[in-house]
């Protein structure tokens, strides 16, 4: 029974692909919390700074974890090592590299190697987007197509939503600290994941679906996905309100570590589904 269980809710979703149900996603909202303070207690513990120089210097590996999603969507990885990059296993094959390169910089700057740690660990990342990068551009030139078209579309809608939301957040509700840059970053990202759905569901000549739970319950709801703007509007402005007011009162590394945590949540997907129309896969 317990096996029956873990096969329908667990297992067998992540080796067909099948959308996410309430159980899974409440199981992976709870493990992500958890991954959050162990993750913040680890860093704490080796003295590396949970700063801005940590987020921006992750935000590679977040891009990274988008695409990889894609190269297991494409069908070329064969089976069962296609299973290591699907949700949620995929978040701890990006974690151990992230890690392993987030060691060996911090080790370096010990060293006196180079000068600060971060440019060490963001560099890596960046080189694995670039690997990562060669088999989708070779799978849309020789399998399907590149359109480049749909990548200026979505992130056009990206861009011109968060400068609209800032622009509010700013102007109308004058919280000066909108303009923070990781909160700048925390608002394009959900953007551009509100963009990438409700372009590939009701623009995109080819049919996509939306996997997630509270997502696709609107959007039937709705009768349109462009309803996803006002779901991440319901969560991020809220949320950056409330995150300011820990800020000031709270402690500051695991504020950034919260923000880097929902950053993650919009930009990862919002990649994935942007590569996916732009391949058409």
């Amino acid at each position: 029974m317990v096996w029956d269980f873990l096969y329908e809710y667990y297992i067998g979703p992540i080796i067909n692909g099948e959308a996410y149900t309430i159980v899974d996603t409440l199981t992976y909202a709870v493990i992500l919390v958890i991954a959050v303070f162990l993750i913040y207690r680890w860093l704490t513990h080796t003295g590396i700074g949970i700063d801005r120089d940590f987020v921006l210097a992750t935000l590679p590996y977040v891009v990274l974890g988008g695409l990889l999603r894609v190269v297991e969507d494409t069908g070329i990885i064969p089976y069962p090592y296609y299973v290591l990059l699907v949700t949620p296993l995929i978040y701890f094959v990006i974690a151990f590299y992230a890690v392993a390169v987030l060691m060996l910089s911090w080790n370096l700057e010990l060293r006196g190697i180079i000068s600060n740690y971060s440019r060490g660990f963001a560099a890596g990342g960046i080189a694995a987007c670039l690997i990562s990068v060669v088999p989708l551009i070779a799978y849309g030139l020789n399998e399907s197509r590149i359109a480049l078209d749909v990548f200026a579309a979505i992130l056009l809608m990206a861009l011109g939503s968060t400068l609209a939301v800032w622009a509010v957040l700013r102007y109308v509700f004058r919280w000066e600290y909108a303009s923070d840059l990781l909160y700048r970053l925390l608002i394009f990202g959900h953007m551009f994941d509100a963009s990438a759905t409700s372009f590939g569901i009701d623009i995109h000549e080819k049919v996509y679906v939306e996997q997630h739970v509270v997502g696709s319950a609107l959007i039937d709801t709705t009768g349109t996905a462009f309803s996803m703007f006002a779901l991440k509007l319901a969560v991020i402005v809220p949320a950056i309100y409330v995150l300011e007011m820990y800020r000031k009162e709270g402690n500051i590394q695991f504020w950034h570590l919260i923000l880097l945590a929902m950053i993650v949540v919009g930009l990862a997907p919002g990649i994935r589904d942007m590569v996916r129309m732009v391949l058409y896969v």
